[in-house]
């Protein structure tokens, strides 16, 4: 018995020495890096577009101006109520002038586009006074906190004939998004077949305006920060028809705020892929960043990850992107990728075209941000 017990142990051992080497080969593929290079980003000489702000309640309304200035956009006024916000803002943008209200804006017929990061519940109304004013709206994400101001924006975008978007930077303003972009629409992965996208967040409470804690007034977890990936599986599936199959939404660790959410996610279902999403408010302090972004793109040639905002490997920086196919893996240096959001929309709002996004996928990825939203399951943890 006990040399049939050493026979064993002695040829399992050999077994797994022999099959070790397969997952060492370097026949199996190998590690390479690739970095992208700048297309040229043209620089305008004069204005194409006067441009206006109304509400900035979120930081994300710096990168919308920034967008628009790329794009040839001249920042001329702005409104807000809060006096801090004003402060920051005229600090950084001197030139633009500070107007009493917004009917100052909205009466402005030289002003072409008006942006906003108001409160997330304020934002379709604003728009929807933007439109019927004559004039094309850019808000941050949430842009819709409902549906039944979905239904209103929808409306009257469709008989005002004006441009509503939304910003959605993890795409737009994310460097590796839109290389990613690029490597899929050249079949770099073959087929898309599924994504994959997670949007963990830190909370930072104290610094955080009460409205930001209140599911009323930011829409709830899933309609907002989740909008993210709502966008990025529409738009790497190429899914023109999408159904939530499920979806779930929790406050599981922070009873002090009961009107907050802490937790949601859900599976999708298209006519160009599936997908899944998480978004949480759980980033560790430990971290070097608010969040650990990730997209899994599944490709049937390959797969591309994505990491947002920080390598844990050690990469400095954020905008990673790993590809691997049936020949390696590549990472890409995405650090001079061009963002071409900001100079397409301005194209838009002048050409009456819709190469940023088209509004059929602005709407659709609201809609399903939103259903998944309103018919979660609630999320209960006994611990």
């Amino acid at each position: 018995m006990n040399n049939r017990r050493n026979f064993l142990k002695k040829t399992s051992t050999m077994a797994g020495l022999m099959a070790f080497p397969m997952f060492q080969n370097k026949d199996f593929g190998h590690y390479t890096t690739e970095i992208v290079k700048s297309s040229t980003q043209k620089v305008y000489d004069s204005t194409r577009l006067k441009f206006a702000v109304i509400g900035m309640n979120h930081g994300h309304i710096y990168g919308q101006v920034e967008a628009v200035k790329k794009g040839g956009g001249e920042l001329v006024a702005y409104f807000a109520k809060e006096a801090d916000l004003i402060a920051a803002f005229a600090k950084r943008y001197p030139d633009a002038k500070l107007v009493k209200d917004e009917k100052e804006i909205l009466e402005d017929k030289s002003i072409q586009l008006v942006l906003s990061s108001a409160i997330a519940s304020e934002r379709a109304p604003l728009g929807i006074r933007v439109m019927k004013s004559g004039k094309d709206f850019m808000s941050d994400k949430p842009g819709i906190t409902t549906l039944e101001q979905l239904a209103e924006v929808r409306k009257v975008q469709k008989n005002t004939g004006r441009i509503y978007s939304i910003m959605y930077s993890e795409r737009f303003e994310n460097k590796a998004t839109v290389k990613a972009g690029e490597l899929v629409k050249a079949g770099a992965i073959g087929n898309v077949i599924q994504t994959i996208g997670l949007g963990p967040h830190r909370m930072n409470a104290k610094t955080r305006p009460e409205w930001f804690f209140d599911r009323d007034l930011f829409g709830g977890i899933i309609t907002d920060i989740a909008s993210h990936q709502f966008d990025q599986y529409l738009y790497f599936t190429n899914s023109k028809k999408a159904e939530v199959v499920a979806s779930q939404i929790g406050n599981v660790h922070h009873p002090q705020y009961p009107k907050f959410e802490d937790f949601g996610d859900a599976m999708l279902r298209g006519d160009g892929g599936m997908g899944y999403i998480r978004v949480d408010w759980f980033t560790p302090d430990g971290l070097k960043t608010w969040g650990d972004g990730r997209l899994t793109i599944l490709g049937t040639e390959g797969f591309i990850e994505i990491r947002k905002n920080i390598d844990l490997a050690g990469r400095e920086g954020g905008s990673h992107l790993f590809l691997t196919d049936n020949k390696e893996t590549k990472y890409f240096d995405c650090t001079a990728q061009t963002l071409p959001y900001g100079p397409q929309l301005v194209d838009d709002i002048l050409n009456r075209t819709q190469t940023a996004m088209t509004q059929e996928h602005c709407f659709l990825a609201t809609e399903l941000a939103l259903k998944a939203q309103k018919n979660a399951q609630k999320i209960s943890l006994n611990k």
